[in-house]
Order: structure tokens, then C-alpha cells, then sequence
């Protein structure tokens, strides 16, 4: 069963942010993501340090800012809003009671929170707000969070997790699909595998729909969940990169109270003291916003897992990578991409949470084709060879983390 958090029921529910893709235009009155969102559940208290707070939401190098629990009234969205102009943020704000023609608005707020977790017999009933919303404020959006795959049948109303968001998209119409999984990277508990199968779901039904999809994954200890390493919190995200997610959430940004969360540990404490997960954020998100504005140009075209001790030949065949050899422990992800210029893309990621990787890598094109997404500035840079004295081009993966490169048209 999943572990989200859930607004309080006179907030008028729900959760998250939005996303579209820069390539192509939305229709008429259409939610279109204008970054890569890098987001969070559980907003800071609205309280007489809220200035300060979103400005340490801003240097931890976040772009949107989700609303419901500390900006929770009329009166405290409108000053969330005002804090995310500021700031440079984007907001998905609590509908906190008001009717679709009341929501306060601005050009800092991508859209409002409609449900969490709905079940399919609740579908019907959800496409009235979504579209009463999209008539009322064009361009914003209503945000609905669906289960993780682990969900039971029951719960989510449908013979499979595939009918379920499957029925979702149709029935619903949304401008954003997303989820929460919150995966167990442990000796013995090892379930990245279903993560990736649900990202792959994720996947098929957003580029069907032509909309992009979000993930929450973890970042604190709660219920039988660990607490992650930061080499745990970057395989969650460049793994969701690499299915072609347009936003990672983190679960949670500031410490929810309650049975559940005895720990604590989030980014942020419930007394307001940093975690050594600000920090952590703080560097990832400094690469993901440097990476953003090429990834929202990326079109998925697929995933391919090169497995230790595997024949890699199969698996690459079609991709930009020709040959991987990261020797008898070597395990990568590779999420294949079209760009909006026609250009191929490709992003490889050490599969591995735990230990660093060098493969020896052979693209499909002349090296001095190829380019690599600079992680630390954004700009399109030549690949280096991270050890020239060797045979082959080789390339230093940190554990869990992603390289993105970009190759000419076919």
C-alpha cells in the first residue's frame, strides 16, 4: 500500500503540479510546462517566516512549490503565490475551498490541487473539476496524484494497475499524469524493479496522451521505508529521467507530524532545522536544473537495461550507444530519446546505488559528434575521456547518477 500523505479533507483535496512539453504547443487554454519540475509534498508553515522559507526552498535549487499543508486558507495561497513570483518558483496551490471562478491566479501558479489517489469508480466524478478548472483559469491546471503499481486491486477499481491509469487518461483528461512509488533499495528488500516497471506505464501513457508525467519517490524514513543515501534519492531521479519523467518529487520536503513519520527526517525537520537532505537536494537539483531546459525538448523512444554479465549487443541494438563494458559488475539503464531538432538523445545511468562505474563506452556516431549535456552549466560540451591513458572512451558514473548526451539525426 502506498504511503502519500493526504490534504485535509477542507482544503478540497488533492495534490501536485503540472507539466507539458516545450516541443509542441498545447491546444487552446491547454496547461504547458515551461521548466523541468523539481518539487516536494509538504509545503513550509505559513507563518511569519514565510518569506525566509521559500527563499531556502529557492537556493535548494527547487522550481515548484506544492501547496496544501502550510498554505492552506485563501488568504495564505495568494501569499504563497506572491513568495513563488518572488522567487522565481512555479505553484501548485490549494483550491482551499474556493470555487474554480474564485482561485486566486498568477503567473508564478501552474495550477491547483483536485485529489490524491483516486480509485477508478471515482473517475467520472473527477473529469467535471479538471475541466471546470481549465475553463476557469486557461492555461492552469487541476492535479490529481495516482497509486503506485504496489496498490491493491481494491484500491485501485480496475483488474490491473495498466487499466487503471489507462482509464484514467481517458476518462479524466488531464494535463499531467503522475504518481507516487516509493521503491526499497535494501539487501533483501530490493523492489527497483517495480519502479521501473511503473515508470514504464507512466511512460506508455503519457506519450500517448501527449502530456507529461511526474514522480514522487523517497527521501525520508516512514512506515517500513528506509532512509536514502544520497546516492539512493539520485538513482530514484535519473531512473525517472530516464523514462522520460518531466518532474521528480521529493517525499517530503518539510517533516510531517503523526504516527507514521516518528523519525522525522525529511529535508526540512517539523521545528524548521535542515536535514542533511537539504544538502543533498541541493546539489542534485543544481544538475537537474542545469539539465532541465534540454530535457524538456526530449521525446522518449524507449529504455534498455544492459544487466551484469549480459550480452550487451541485443540490448543496444537501435540506440545511440553501440557498445558498453563495464566489466563483470557493470549494470546501466539507458533512456533513448528524439530531441525537438531532430537530433538523437541518450541518458545513462549507473543502475547500481551503491558503487561508482567506468564503462567503456562506443557511441553510435564519431565522438567528435557527439555532445554531453554539461550537468554543471547546461551547455552542450564535448565528451571527455575521464581516463585517456586507457584503451576506449571512458566514462566515470557516481553511483545512481545520470550522463545525458546527444547525438545527430539518423
Amino acid at each position: 500500500m502506498t504511503h502519500m500523505l493526504r490534504v485535509p479533507a477542507a482544503l478540497a483535496a488533492g495534490l501536485l503540479l503540472g507539466g507539458g512539453t516545450l516541443a509542441e504547443a498545447a491546444p487552446a487554454g491547454r496547461f504547458v510546462q515551461d521548466r523541468f519540475a523539481i518539487g516536494f509534498w509538504v509545503d513550509p508553515p505559513a507563518d511569519d517566516q514565510m518569506d525566509a522559507r521559500y527563499r531556502e526552498i529557492a537556493e535548494a535549487n527547487f522550481t515548484v512549490v506544492i501547496g496544501g499543508f502550510g498554505a492552506n486558507t485563501p488568504e495564505k495561497v495568494r501569499r504563497q503565490l506572491e513568495l513563488c513570483e518572488k522567487y522565481d518558483l512555479r505553484g501548485v496551490v490549494a483550491m482551499a475551498g474556493l470555487a474554480p471562478d474564485q482561485l486566486p491566479d498568477s503567473p508564478a501558479c501552474w495550477g491547483y490541487m483536485i485529489r490524491d489517489e483516486p480509485s477508478a469508480r471515482d473517475f467520472a466524478a473527477l473529469k467535471e473539476p479538471v475541466e471546470a478548472i481549465r475553463a476557469a483559469r486557461p492555461g492552469r491546471f487541476g492535479f490529481i496524484n495516482l497509486f503506485p503499481n504496489y496498490a491493491p486491486l481494491e484500491a485501485l477499481g480496475t483488474a490491473s494497475y495498466d487499466e487503471h491509469v489507462e482509464r484514467f487518461v481517458k476518462e479524466v483528461g488531464v494535463d499531467v499524469l503522475s504518481m507516487d512509488h516509493y521503491p526499497m533499495l535494501q539487501p533483501g528488500a530490493d523492489t527497483r524493479q517495480n519502479y521501473c516497471d511503473n515508470l514504464e506505464v507512466m511512460r506508455k501513457y503519457s506519450l500517448q496522451a501527449g502530456i507529461p508525467f511526474w514522480n514522487f519517490f523517497n527521501t525520508m524514513p516512514f512506515g517500513p521505508h528506509f532512509d536514502p543515501t544520497e546516492s539512493a534519492v539520485r538513482w530514484q531521479i535519473y531512473t525517472s529521467l530516464a523514462y522520460g519523467a518531466k518532474g521528480v518529487l521529493y517525499f517530503c520536503y518539510w517533516t510531517p507530524r503523526g504516527g507514521e513519520f516518528p523519525k522525522g527526517g525529511a529535508i526540512i525537520t517539523a521545528d524548521g532545522r535542515r536535514t542533511r537532505h537539504y544538502d543533498q537536494a541541493k546539489r542534485i537539483n543544481a544538475a537537474l536544473k542545469n539539465l532541465g531546459p534540454t530535457l524538456m525538448q526530449l521525446t522518449s523512444t524507449g529504455v534498455v537495461r544492459v544487466k551484469p554479465k549480459e550480452d550487451a549487443a541485443a540490448a543496444l541494438a537501435n540506440t545511440p550507444i553501440r557498445e558498453i563494458d563495464g566489466g563483470p559488475h557493470g549494470d546501466y539503464l539507458l533512456g533513448t530519446f528524439r530531441h525537438a531538432d531532430g537530433r538523437r538523445a541518450v541518458l545513462l545511468n549507473n543502475y547500481d546505488y551503491l558503487y561508482t562505474s567506468w564503462p567503456t563506452v562506443t557511441f553510435a556516431a564519431d565522438l567528435d559528434q557527439v555532445r554531453e549535456v554539461d550537468p554543471e552549466s547546461g551547455r552542450e560540451v564535448p565528451v571527455v575521456d575521464d581516463s585517456p591513458d586507457m584503451p576506449g572512451l571512458q566514462l566515470s558514473l557516481d553511483s545512481g547518477a545520470g550522463r545525458l548526451f546527444l547525438l545527430p539525426a539518423n
